[in-house]
């Protein structure tokens, strides 16, 4: 039998041994503090706060563009976005959206920012270069989300808008801003993402407990696959093969493979699972369990729990560095940062993953985005 004493002594050597072969990862992690009004900058080679950019407003979101260095804070009470410098480490005038965005995407191209805004139901497009939008899209129902198809090279529809307790899929053509099709799928809806290629929209319908797949191009639905848990978040992993789900109904993830349109099978992770993030070097997925105050971490290639990491109170977001060095968990209440080393994960001596280091960013930390410096 281990003794509680020999397996604290375990999870100690564990995290000394990470500490003295850190990955080789230059670059900063942006968080976005809900309640501070700023982003806290992280040195993630020094793993320290290195400046706080103060907003006057409270941000929810962070984006980092594909090609470009620039990042953006989004602060929808205000109905602004944030250009920060991160050479200079600064703010730009803020944007005025002229709308309370609930969510923010990039185009394919990275040429535009496409956002919904559910208080006046329209999708609205601001160019990169501009400060101000210019184009709105009139959504005939209230959006619950939006996707946009990475390949839009199959299909005309290179959007798609859940419009929640309607029932209903509004697809769209960004090239040309103009909705084209209203799809009547039933029940209430919830999150929406495109598979890789395009053609199959991947839809939560929540009453149900169904992952629904929409062939995009045929105009038809494919399958409705029956879920153990209601589909309140679904996440990809980074080629499109497999979507994580959790939510209401069981203390579990499941994993579902699109492209073979099946369940691929249900773990228990944790204690109520909420925010799911899946590593892009390694298959690995990252679970926050917010009530229990740690992570999960699941193999996803093998369909196996790994281990579980304490991380702080109400974990509520994870961040994978761009060469899966770290996972970032933003603690929500604690107002910290934990960072997992993800080479020291594999170590099959303990089933409890240790913290590499906590990093104090903040008031109540619930987005960040990292850029590695070239």
């Amino acid at each position: 039998m281990i003794s509680r004493r020999s397996l604290l002594l375990t999870a100690a050597a564990a995290t000394a041994c990470s500490r003295k072969a850190p990955p080789d990862f230059t670059g900063y992690a942006y968080v976005a503090n809900r309640t501070g009004q700023a982003v806290a900058v992280v040195d993630l080679s020094a793993f320290a706060v290195v400046r706080h950019i103060p907003l006057k407003a409270d941000p929810t979101t962070m984006l980092t563009h594909p090609a470009n260095p620039l990042v953006y804070a989004l602060t929808p009470d205000t109905g602004t976005l944030h250009r920060i410098d991160p050479e200079k480490m600064t703010a730009g005038k803020p944007i005025g959206l002229d709308a309370s965005p609930s969510k923010i995407l990039f185009s394919p191209s990275g040429a535009n920012l496409w956002a919904i805004d559910p208080n006046r139901k329209t999708l609205l497009r601001l160019p990169i270069t501009g400060q101000k939008p210019d184009v709105r899209i009139q959504l005939p129902e209230t959006p619950a989300d939006f996707a946009i198809a990475l390949d839009d090279t199959v299909s005309q529809h290179t959007a798609a808008v859940s419009l929640g307790e309607s029932g209903k899929i509004a697809l769209l053509n960004l090239n040309t801003g103009k909705l084209d099709r209203i799809v009547h799928i039933g029940g209430t809806l919830g999150s929406i993402g495109f598979r890789k290629d395009g053609k199959i929209l991947v839809i939560a319908s929540l009453e149900d407990r169904q992952l629904i797949l929409y062939d995009v191009v045929h105009n038809r639905i494919t399958v409705r696959l029956p879920l153990a848990v209601r589909p309140d978040r679904i996440c990809f992993n980074a080629d499109g093969g497999q979507v994580y789900i959790t939510g209401a109904g069981a203390d579990a993830v499941v994993t579902v493979y699109p492209y073979d349109t099946q369940v691929a099978g249900t773990l228990l992770a944790g204690k109520a699972p909420g925010y799911i993030a899946a590593a892009a070097a390694v298959p690995y997925v990252f679970v926050a369990n917010p009530g229990s105050g740690d992570v999960t971490i699941i193999n996803a290639s093998r369909q196996k729990l790994m281990a579980v990491a304490p991380v702080g109170k109400q974990p509520c977001f994870i961040a994978i560095t761009p060469g899966s060095e770290y996972a970032l968990v933003l603690n929500r209440e604690s107002g910290d940062m934990a960072v997992l080393h993800i080479a020291t994960l594999s170590s099959p001596r303990t089933k409890f993953a240790p913290v590499f280091t906590m990093i104090p960013v903040g008031s109540e930390p619930v987005s960040a985005v990292v850029r590695r410096l070239t």
